[in-house]
């Protein structure tokens, strides 16, 4: 059952119900070796980290910088400062120099956690920049701190300035002035446009979020929930206090490279993810049975055509299936969809909270068919994550992102704009009050920059409104709806889709290197290099057969009609990502202006 209280105090509260139970499964920096932590060490943890702030003269509503991966002296930090009514402010462990400066700086940040090596140098780098930044406390003891700096201290020495608790007693009185109003967050949004922008949350805000997810999402204290997208978006933060309100254990994924090892090895019931995921667990699967003899391949093929019947035909349009398929369903779920989720860690699947970008109702379709529920959702920063979710005991359509949570009013606006009202948005973005005003409508409405509808109590996405691409032609194009039917091929690992004023669709393709490069092996394909691959004619042919397959869905006008291979990823340091690694489109087509003009040249 959930607790319910202010965050302030709920690891306590939990400490008091659950005792010397299993809180936090993790692994200290740079460690093979996975450790518990009881919720009575997450008390004693959290009263210390907020006994320290108040010994390093940190005020009531103060800004306080995060900078580091998923660790669980994070969430130390989180629920200490929250102890002390105090504001943490994440910011992403692959934020820049110039990112964190200016965050800084809006924030007006005296204090800044920060993870490893690679953390603490940019943060000692920009120290001099930032006229209000203090002190730097380090959560890897590992780390190498550079001679004669005095401004930084590891993180177990700033514990011992809260040893013992000497400050309780102003902490307890904290507690008791702890209000919904008080700023729990402000959490900077990375854009594909602009300047970064502070979304401000409230507790009132996680409270009211608190209370609605938990009346459709079935987690529960026996779940073990795989904490991996990073604690600074807030689709893992709010579901990650979620699953701390009910009890269940988090096991802290640090590396996110390392997630599908960590899987295999902590076996979770549950896990927040994206899209981008399951994409990667349908290409493998799939790539395990064209390649299996023809009478596996058989086999699977018609345990997922008996599953897709079952799961989605039946059981997610609210039918209950025929008991000889129910009972063929059984089965095959245990000689052959068993063995698949074994492979991947997940031998209890309970369910799977999947938002952040378009889902492929091909890859939703096939992770519903082997048995594990992806429950696709809906939100924003500014709405403390959830909008709409699909929830597991109703009905629902494939190709929508849920229900909407309860207490949460959705207006369509003009465009088709999903306009939201309700106790979990945002009441604006930090000294940011021109921008406020053009955020919300007249009558309080937020705009979300998205395009959807209502149809029987699920909503449906359309497209970014901004990201609505018209050609030439005058046709409007949906680029991530395309992107998404081509990233479940094997060899495809990034795209961006280019047509915007243009007479047709083209795009910009990374592929998946080691896929290729095993390709032209087997095609006796001579390479010396990414650059080889990516203009030898025989390895273009073969991509453009695959990509026509995956586009017979398509209209004519939204089909890719050219594309270029390129030999290097997309990434953050070019500024071609976002921190959450969505595409910044403007820096792309500024970046790759020559090759896109190439695949235009010959039908000006």
């Amino acid at each position: 059952m959930q607790t319910r209280c202010h965050l302030s105090v709920l690891i306590h509260k939990q400490a008091e119900k659950y005792g010397d139970r299993t809180a936090l499964i993790y692994r200290d920096f740079g460690s093979l070796k996975w450790k518990e932590c009881s919720w009575n060490e997450f008390s004693k943890q959290v009263r210390e980290v907020s006994n320290a702030m108040l010994n390093l003269g940190i005020k009531v509503q103060e800004n306080v910088g995060v900078f580091s991966q998923n660790t669980v002296q994070y969430l130390f930090t989180d629920f200490g400062a929250f102890g002390i009514r105090a504001v943490t402010v994440p910011f992403y462990a692959t934020s820049s120099e110039q990112q964190i400066q200016y965050m800084i700086g809006d924030a007006q940040i005296r204090f800044l956690f920060v993870g490893e090596q690679e953390q603490y140098e940019k943060a000692y780098r920009v120290l001099p920049l930032c006229p209000t930044l203090e002190k730097v406390i380090i959560y890897d003891r590992s780390v190498r701190k550079v001679p004669h700096d005095s401004s930084s201290i590891y993180f177990d020495e700033f514990l011992k300035l809260g040893e013992g608790s000497p400050r309780q007693s102003e902490v307890e009185t904290l507690y008791s002035q702890a209000s919904d109003d008080d700023i729990a967050n402000i959490l900077y949004t990375s854009g594909t446009t602009g300047d970064s922008k502070g979304v401000i949350l409230t507790h009132g805000q996680f409270n009211a979020a608190m209370i609605a997810n938990d009346e459709n999402l079935p987690v529960g204290e026996d779940d073990r929930i795989m904490c991996f997208l990073p604690l600074t978006h807030i689709f893992e933060r709010g579901w990650c206090f979620l699953c701390l309100t009910e009890g269940a254990k988090i096991i802290v994924n640090t590396y996110p490279k390392e997630v599908q090892q960590s899987l295999i090895e902590t076996h979770p019931t549950c896990m927040s993810s994206v899209p981008r995921f399951w994409e990667k667990v349908y290409i493998g699967v799939k790539e395990k049975i064209a390649n299996a003899g023809p009478v596996k391949r058989k086999m699977f093929n018609h345990a997922l055509a008996v599953g897709h019947k079952h799961n989605v035909e039946y059981l997610s349009r609210g039918k209950r299936p025929p008991l000889a398929l129910q009972m063929e369903y059984k089965m095959i779920d245990k000689t052959v969809f068993s063995l698949v989720r074994k492979q991947l860690g997940l031998e209890h699947p309970n369910f799977f909270p999947t938002a952040g970008s378009y889902v492929s109702p091909e890859v939703q379709e096939f992770i519903i068919s082997i048995g594990i529920f992806m429950m696709v959702g809906y939100g924003l920063t500014e709405s403390l994550a959830t909008v709409s979710n699909v929830h597991k005991d109703k009905p629902f359509t494939i190709g929508s992102v849920g229900r909407p949570i309860a207490g949460l009013d959705i207006k369509i606006g003009d465009n088709d704009e999903i306009l939201l009202k309700g106790p979990t948005i945002t009441r604006g973005y930090y000294k940011r009050e021109a921008l406020n005003k053009e955020s919300f409508t007249e009558d309080g409405y937020f705009r979300t920059g998205d395009a959807g509808y209502l149809s029987n109590g699920e909503l449906f996405l359309k497209e970014r409104i901004k990201e609505l691409f018209k050609t030439s032609n005058g046709k409007y194009i949906a680029p991530q709806m395309i992107e998404s039917k081509l990233l479940v091929d094997l060899f495809i690992e990034q795209l961006a889709v280019i047509a915007d004023q243009r007479k047709f669709v083209s795009a910009l393709i990374v592929p998946n290197f080691a896929a290729l490069e095993e390709y032209a092996k087997d095609n006796d394909i001579e390479f010396g290099s990414p650059e080889d691959l990516c203009h030898n004619k025989r390895i273009i042919k073969m991509m453009e057969e695959r990509i026509d397959t995956l586009q017979q869905q398509l209209a004519n006008y939204e089909k890719v009609k050219k594309f270029v291979l390129l030999p290097k990823p997309f990434t953050m340091e070019s500024g071609e990502l976002t921190n959450t690694l969505k595409i910044k489109r403007r820096v792309l087509n500024k970046n790759y202006a020559a090759e896109i003009e190439s695949m235009y040249e010959e039908s000006v």
